[in-house]
């Protein structure tokens, strides 16, 4: 929830529309993790 505290506030009033912005920032969230993660390849 931290992450999300980062962002604006939910712009959405209805809790259908709500649940689908916090599910829409999570996937955000989560490609910019995956982005900044570095790729470990085993060499030996």
């Amino acid at each position: 929830m931290r992450c999300l505290k980062s962002f604006e506030r939910i712009v959405a009033r209805d809790l259908d529309r709500q649940t689908a912005e916090i599910r829409i920032l999570i996937v955000v969230v989560n490609r910019f993790n995956a982005l900044g993660t570095a790729a470990i390849i085993r060499v030996a």
